[in-house]
């Protein structure tokens, strides 16, 4: 095999390769053009088709035979050949000793590291995973999941996040109990959502109460989400410190709390 110049006559030079182990026919052509340089970086590939074909690989490539390798992975490389794959190494492997990896869904793990790393909306989770871990993901797809999610995997999710929880703070003695307001880009109420005061000026929008337990260093217990309150009046308990010995945690006049001290008591008896 060699690499042949060919001149067509529109005067652009057509690179090819050609085979001469069975009569003489054109391999394959590496292209055309007309500038000189150009012309040289086609040869360069010819030959570089030649050395794959033949599987004989020179010691000492020379400098444009380099050159051509480079150029041609250059010009041929896409958005979609580049991968980010460091928040896959740290995060992903957070998401394994946690035990998430338990749930069998990849695309569970694919919208989890990128919550972390770029926290926006659905929409652009999709661009985020397309630019940068090259998957085209469909926005339907990471809706059609969290209906899945919510009604196969919820007390999966939760029960893994618990133990972990229990295996870092083994034995709790303090708790924390806080509750904020969220709203949504949304101008429809429903049961669960609801439009009323709002700390972060959102008035018109509906929103809910999250509360959440968590215990030393801010590891979470347990969360619950309620109707938004026409009125938001500060929990009494927020940001409150309570002891908990074991056996008979303090009165607290939410139902939801004095259930989340029940499951601390369980927590503590494991």
């Amino acid at each position: 095999m060699f690499v042949r110049k060919k001149k067509n006559r529109s005067g652009s030079v057509s690179v090819q390769v050609i085979d001469k182990s069975n009569g003489y026919r054109v391999l394959k052509t590496i292209g055309a053009a007309r500038d000189p340089e150009e012309i040289e970086r086609l040869v360069e590939l010819g030959k570089v088709f030649i050395i794959r074909k033949s599987n004989q690989y020179s010691l000492f490539p020379q400098d444009e035979h380099n050159n051509a390798v480079v150029l041609d992975f250059v010009q041929t490389l896409r958005n979609t050949s580049i991968r980010t794959i460091g928040p896959e190494l740290i995060f992903g492997q957070l998401f394994d000793e946690i035990g998430f990896d338990a749930i069998g869904e990849r695309l569970f793990r694919d919208i989890v590291i990128a919550r972390l790393v770029n926290p926006t909306s659905k929409l652009k989770t999709v661009d985020y995973l397309y630019r940068y871990q090259g998957k085209t993901i469909s926005p339907d797809s990471i809706y059609l999941f969290l209906d899945r999610l919510n009604d196969r995997y919820s007390q999966q999710a939760q029960q893994i996040a618990y133990h972990h929880s229990q295996k870092i703070l083994k034995h709790i003695s303090v708790v924390f109990y806080d509750m904020t307001s969220l709203y949504f880009e949304a101008e429809d109420e429903d049961d669960l959502r609801k439009i009323g005061f709002s700390k972060d000026g959102k008035f018109q929008n509906p929103q809910i109460m999250l509360g959440l337990l968590v215990g030393g260093n801010g590891y979470p217990i347990g969360y619950d989400i309620l109707r938004k309150p026409s009125v938001y009046r500060r929990p009494i308990y927020e940001s409150a410190r309570y002891t908990i010995d074991g056996e008979s945690g303090s009165k607290h006049t939410s139902s939801w709390l004095s259930s989340l001290t029940q499951s601390t008591r369980n927590w503590n008896a494991a």
